[in-house]
């Protein structure tokens, strides 16, 4: 019993080690992730909250034509020939936002979009920016790549795995021996600096616990797909994406509504969420749409293909049909933002954003307490004064 009880002692001052550093040296990184991805939660409503200007008066006509949209772009913007991207409003009240990829005036930087807003009701811009110049756009940056591009996208995905390792061995050293769960699981925060600290970080972490998985494994998928995708595969085929191009090239393009009519057509009942135009001559129109049962309402999963000529539907490809491996994958973003649950999803992950600067604040507290504890006991046993 003895061996088996130091082998115990062993095991668990390990496990302390491996929650104890990561969260110390990482936990402050994790703390800005989760602080700037709870505000992101929510970043098209503040976004238009900062700039009332792209406000829209009233509700968002039922139809109204892409096509003069994209007219008003390229108006603005004569030299930007390649393809646009045109996001449908996300409600009553939001404007048409569209993005230009590769402006000139960002060449240097690897995601740094031409972003504009429109009202649908007139057709007129209301907003010209350009990504990680304005505040939500900055943040966004500094969640997903620490403002490093890249390597910090890379370093991202590391803090996250991480995260998961320090949840994992906090929930080992919390687990309750025998009939310890109702004390375990009691909501209380004691009095005293050093128990209330104790309190909230176990409190936090474990009531917190299955918010702060969903969010640290889905925020690992997400940065770094290059890793995530083939593990998936290796369980469940990954469907491809259809690349299909504009058999004959003369004569005119076809409008961006007519487009839309005949992808409206091939998805019948499906809401049109984002218009995607050729980027060359032979390319063709991209349309998005979002299906019931589909997680992510802003960025869906079915798609269609229009001839930007012929007006043919080239390739469908309808969210309802997806294999287990897409499905896995297309929920990690709606899992991440909590979209994939409505407001009370993204309300639920915007508190859970929270939890990281908690539980490094406390940890560190928590150390700093243990670290003075021993330094008395050394003093005292030395017969030093206290």
């Amino acid at each position: 019993m003895a061996v088996i009880s130091q082998r115990r002692r062993r095991l668990r001052q390990f496990w302390v080690q491996v929650h104890l550093w990561p969260g110390m040296l990482l936990g402050a990184v994790f703390a800005v992730l989760g602080l700037s991805g709870s505000v992101l939660c929510f970043y098209p409503e503040i976004d238009l909250w900062l700039n009332p200007a792209q406000q829209v008066a009233g509700s968002a006509p039922a139809t109204f034509s892409v096509q003069q949209a994209l007219d008003a772009l390229h108006a603005a913007r004569p030299d930007y020939g390649g393809a646009w991207r045109l996001e449908m409003p996300l409600a009553d009240g939001r404007p048409l936002s569209a993005r230009y990829y590769r402006p000139p005036e960002t060449a240097g930087r690897s995601f740094a979009p031409f972003m504009a807003t429109l009202d649908p009701q007139t057709v007129t811009i209301t907003s010209q920016r350009f990504w990680g110049d304005y505040a939500m756009t900055w943040l966004y940056n500094l969640h997903y790549t620490l403002l490093w591009e890249k390597p910090g996208r890379m370093a991202v995905g590391v803090v996250g795995l991480f995260s998961l390792l320090s949840l994992g061995s906090g929930l080992y050293l919390w687990w309750p021996a025998g009939s310890r769960w109702r004390e375990a699981l009691r909501v209380r925060i004691r009095p005293g600096i050093v128990r209330a600290t104790y309190d909230w970080h176990t409190l936090g972490g474990i009531y917190g616990f299955v918010l702060l998985l969903v969010i640290s494994f889905s925020g690992v998928f997400l940065a770094l797909p290059e890793y995530g995708r083939p593990l998936v595969e290796a369980f469940s085929p990954l469907g491809r994406s259809a690349t299909p191009h504009s058999a004959d090239t003369r004569g005119d393009m076809i409008s961006a509504d007519l487009a839309v009519a005949r992808a409206q057509a091939a998805l019948p009942g499906a809401v049109l969420r984002w218009v995607e135009t050729p980027a060359t001559a032979d390319s063709v129109f991209r349309l998005s749409f979002w299906q019931a049962g589909d997680p992510g309402y802003r960025f869906p999963r079915s798609n269609v293909w229009v001839d930007a000529y012929s007006g043919d539907v080239l390739a469908v490809r309808d969210w309802r049909r997806e294999a287990t491996g897409d499905v896995f994958l297309a929920w990690q973003h709606p899992l991440h933002n909590g979209e994939g649950f409505g407001l009370a999803g993204r309300l639920l992950a915007s508190l859970a954003g929270l939890l990281p600067a908690l539980l490094w604040v406390t940890g560190v507290m928590r150390w700093s307490q243990k670290r003075q504890a021993r330094a008395k006991l050394s003093a005292l046993a030395d017969g030093r004064p206290v």
